[in-house]
């Protein structure tokens, strides 16, 4: 027992030494969702809260991302968030695709699958109320719909 213990020690100070990057990719202003569309401030401030750690190239890495394993979780969720919405990259993507990404966007806010719970016990400050998730929602579904209907014409 005390040799599996030293072994289980041993290796949580071997991967000590395999930091995670922490480096943000560049911010283009002019491809930011929030931005390009004019936000309004309110429902702005809610989508920088409880979005865009994960969702945007402006991730804040919390103190524990600077311990293993942890951070390889921290980052993995990043990476993950990214790939499937990245707000900070948002006009790259075509109209039709930014009208699913937001329709999928209201859809997992209304079935409270977003924020993460996992997120949210580190991030308590990122929950969402049902009035804002509500708010955040009826958003994302207006701005799919001016999307749609700019594509009709």
């Amino acid at each position: 027992m005390k040799k599996v213990l030293i072994v289980l020690l041993m290796a949580m100070i071997i991967i000590q030494f395999f930091p995670i990057d922490k480096t943000n990719p560049p911010l283009n202003e002019g491809m930011d969702f929030l931005r390009i569309k004019n936000t309004p401030e309110p429902i702005a401030k809610i989508i920088r809260n409880s979005c865009y750690d994960c969702h945007s190239n402006e991730s804040r890495y919390p103190y524990y991302s600077n311990i293993q394993p942890f951070a390889w979780l921290v980052k993995n969720h990043i990476d993950e968030g990214r790939k499937e919405l990245n707000f900070s990259t948002f006009a790259t993507y075509d109209k039709k695709r930014q009208a699913h990404k937001l329709e999928e966007s209201a859809e997992m806010l209304e079935n409270k699958e977003m924020p993460l719970e996992s997120y949210l016990i580190m991030h308590s400050d990122a929950k969402l109320t049902d009035e804002q998730r509500k708010q955040l929602a009826q958003y994302f579904k207006n701005i799919q719909k001016e999307i749609e209907s700019a594509n009709t014409l």
